[in-house]
């Protein structure tokens, strides 16, 4: 795992992969709820997403899922929007990820994720990156993002 600071939106108009964190909400039309940092930004980004994402939650539940036409991944860290986050859910997008990864070859290198579960999320960065070092290796780059 790489670690860098800077504009993760940045990176994706370089075609990497972007992981947004999110929660396993959906509202009454349908729609994840995406309604703060890097969810919020990717909702005013491409406002289709929440209703696609509703769909994977209500359909499959709070599992990692992506849009490979404009490079997200979907990557839960929360049950609910209002609760912190997860320690164990962060541990399970990150076994998701790894083994998405691990059956695609032609991608490019590196997936790029914020903190998870660090800026609303209410976690630690001292306490999430032993896990995240656990399971990422260096196609994988956590991006120190202050949320603009």
């Amino acid at each position: 795992m790489k670690e860098a600071k800077g504009n993760i939106w940045d990176y994706h108009k370089e075609g990497k992969w972007v992981c947004i964190t999110t929660n396993g909400n959906v509202n009454t039309k349908g729609e994840a709820v995406m309604g703060a940092g890097i969810a919020l930004q990717a909702k005013q980004r491409f406002p289709l997403v929440p209703k696609e994402l509703g769909l994977q939650i209500k359909g499959s539940g709070n599992h990692l899922t992506y849009n490979n036409k404009i490079g997200l991944i979907f990557f839960p860290t929360k049950n609910d929007f209002w609760e912190p986050s997860s320690m164990d859910l962060i541990k399970q997008s990150l076994t998701e990820l790894v083994d998405m990864f691990s059956h695609i070859s032609d991608y490019p290198v590196p997936v790029c994720l914020v903190r998870p579960g660090c800026l609303n999320g209410g976690l630690d960065w001292k306490e999430v990156k032993p896990l995240c070092e656990k399971y990422l290796d260096d196609r994988f780059l956590i991006v120190e993002w202050d949320g603009t």
